[in-house]
């Protein structure tokens, strides 16, 4: 148990920021609609997302990978606590998104760097148990993060949910800080600029020439992820518009899915020595995005819910497979410059994909979001086709594997 001390306070600190995040974005949208009345104001809220994190992505794997990452993630928390709260004292919308931008630029960062420092301080043996939790604090704040929000909105206002936010970031911060440095072989620091950049850029592109299957499967995942948000960004008017259900029903049906992939979490991190990394990743490639055709095809709440808990269930088997993948194969020393080159081009992704899936939903949203899904599951079955090839293997044996072998 002690060896899970340190890992142990990093899941609190991910947990504690993961739930006031969710706080704090439930309550941004209320505000913004509450001083404008304007669905377009709040819609830019998401635009900003996938544009700041490719914008970010061009330039961050080159400082997170040359400094000291449980530094860094201290560092973001606080400026982060300070920006969150200076949104309550902000009058002007515009003066608003810029700083909803630069905390976008900083949760990248976050979530990059927090990646890096968790490859280093969790032993292999238990990093795919360690991601399973991960994720299973992550879909309990999908759940406790909306339930805690509305009983803020209830006793306060969103400005409380949004001071609130800022208490949770300086807490993950307090946390974080008595973590222990984590130092491995790093890039040598060097002063930031253009030709650095540029030079990583290089770098990495000659990393994934060399290591093609690895980078062949992460991206891959990738594209799960360029699919899945194109997919739910129709996701509302699908239900609300041909499934026509009510607003209350809609969020019944959305905590289905976080019932979905809660589950799914609880099961990963409970059997974590049952289950091998292929089959992670096999399971969860190709039974997402079977959910998301169920809930195209739907004519009813029932099948609907169905094809909401599968999709959410098995994405929680491969995000800890890809996860767990990227973590065992590519080196810490440059996985924050490999990463942000994949985010860059997912980002790309997310942006093009969200606005044709919306172009051709004025045509038909079933016609558009049922393409949408075939296509994903055919992305599905490519993925298990080329993680299924025998002589690529040695690719998904984990020291997880060698335990499964001894227990049988």
């Amino acid at each position: 148990m002690s060896n899970w001390k340190y890992p142990g306070l990093l899941l609190l600190g991910v947990g504690v920021s993961n739930i006031g995040a969710w706080v704090y974005f439930i309550a941004l949208n209320l505000i913004v609609l509450e001083r404008t009345g304007s669905a377009f104001a709040v819609s830019v809220l998401y635009i900003l997302l996938p544009i700041s994190a490719l914008l970010t992505s061009l330039w961050s794997g080159s400082v997170v990978d040359r400094i000291n990452q449980r530094r860094l993630l201290v560092m973001l928390d606080v400026s982060r606590a300070g920006l969150v709260f200076s949104l309550t004292l902000i009058d002007s919308l515009y003066v608003l998104y810029a700083l909803v931008f630069i905390l976008n630029i900083g949760n990248t960062l976050f979530e990059t760097s927090s990646l890096i420092y968790m490859t280093k301080l969790v032993p292999e043996t238990s990093r795919q148990r360690f991601n399973a939790l991960k994720n299973f604090i992550q879909s309990a704040g999908f759940i406790l993060g909306p339930s805690i929000a509305g009983f803020l909105f209830l006793i306060g206002s969103p400005e409380t949910a949004i001071i609130l936010n800022a208490g949770a970031l300086l807490c993950s911060a307090v946390l974080l800080s008595v973590l222990p440095d984590v130092r491995q072989a790093a890039t040598p620091a060097t002063s930031f600029s253009l030709q650095v950049i540029l030079a990583d850029w290089k770098e990495t592109l000659q990393f994934a020439r060399t290591r093609r299957y690895i980078t062949l499967v992460y991206a891959f995942y990738a594209l799960m992820i360029v699919l899945m948000s194109g997919l739910d960004s129709l996701e509302a008017s699908f239900a609300t518009i041909v499934l026509q259900l009510d607003e209350s029903t809609y969020g019944f049906l959305v905590s289905i899915a976080g019932i979905g992939i809660i589950c799914g979490s609880a099961i990963n991190a409970t059997f974590t020595h049952r289950l091998s990394l292929r089959f992670l990743i096999q399971f969860g490639a190709l039974m997402t995005p079977i959910g998301y055709v169920i809930f195209a095809t739907a004519t009813s709440f029932l099948t609907a819910a169905i094809g909401f808990f599968l999709l959410t269930f098995a994405l929680a088997f491969a995000n800890t497979g890809f996860m767990t993948f990227a973590q065992t194969h590519i080196p810490v020393e440059t996985m924050g410059r490999f990463l942000s080159s994949i985010h860059v081009v997912q980002s790309a992704g997310v942006i093009l994909l969200t606005a044709l899936i919306g172009f051709c939903a004025e045509t038909s949203i079933r016609l558009t979001y049922t393409v949408a899904a075939v296509s994903f599951l055919i992305v599905g079955g490519l993925i298990v086709w080329i993680v299924q090839d025998r002589t690529k293997r040695h690719y998904f044996a984990t020291e997880t594997d060698e335990t499964i072998k001894l227990s049988l």
